[in-house]
């Protein structure tokens, strides 16, 4: 047998062994090493939609408006929870100068209110019964929402004395900061359920009236407050029934 033969040989098995051992799903062609490297693109990257953007921003809250710790000088024991109407905010006294302020939402002109409460209950994802002073002034709202994602007093309620009025969640987080209310102070429902597992069934809670600015050292935001309070009924008030799920909560 010729060398020459012999390295034909050869060349041809190392072929045939090299097209069986990729076999269909990995096949690579025989000289691969020689070609080009491919070039691949990079995954477009995900850009939010104007729409999305929009609604972002409208969720959106002003960083004075953000829980945060801070300090403040009051007389009341911790655990007491201070609403300064005209400032929209909510503080629960912790003690050695010390609280923990809350952005809110309050009642619109005609339905803020003031005094001295305490927290009756307590509820998680709570039915909403609107008030019979409220069916008399918007006939068209349902009788009752069952808790969840949809019913206007959010994530976590708690219940002042025996009377209307909740400190509670919103599903409406753009409405913090504003009056747009009938008496009840609406959170986040991320602050509301901070506060919840912080106050105590009894705990003393104590409105500020809109007409007296609190003595607090802190930035001013705009006043706004929600509460149930009755009130005779204006031009603006009537123009109730064109509002909006957040304006009526």
């Amino acid at each position: 047998m010729s060398r020459k033969f012999y390295c034909r040989v050869s060349l041809t098995a190392l072929i045939a062994a090299t097209v069986l051992s990729c076999g269909t799903a990995g096949a690579q062609p025989l000289f691969a090493f020689l070609s080009a490297p491919v070039q691949t693109q990079p995954a477009p990257q995900y850009e939010a939609l104007p729409a999305e953007q929009g609604e972002a921003d409208e969720n959106a809250i002003d960083p004075r408006l953000q829980r945060q710790m801070v300090s403040y000088a009051t007389n009341e024991a911790p655990g007491t929870i201070v609403i300064d109407t005209p400032n929209t905010y909510l503080y629960f006294v912790l003690g050695g100068g010390k609280a923990m302020r809350y952005g809110i939402g309050v009642g619109r002109q005609g339905f803020t209110w003031s005094g001295v409460k305490q927290v009756a209950r307590k509820a998680e994802w709570p039915d909403w019964y609107p008030p019979s002073e409220m069916l008399a002034r918007q006939p068209y709202l349902p009788r009752m929402t069952a808790g969840g994602p949809g019913n206007p007093l959010g994530a976590r309620a708690m219940y002042l004395g025996n009377s209307d009025y909740r400190i509670h969640g919103t599903n409406a987080p753009s409405t913090i900061g504003k009056q747009v209310s009938s008496g009840c102070i609406r959170l986040t429902n991320e602050d509301v359920t901070d506060l919840y597992n912080r106050v105590q069934v009894g705990a003393k809670v104590v409105v500020l009236p809109m007409t007296q600015p609190a003595n607090v050292a802190q930035t001013r935001a705009p006043a706004m407050t929600m509460s149930y309070a009755q009130a005779a009924q204006s031009n603006a008030q009537r123009t109730d029934i064109q509002q909006t799920w957040a304006s009526i909560r």
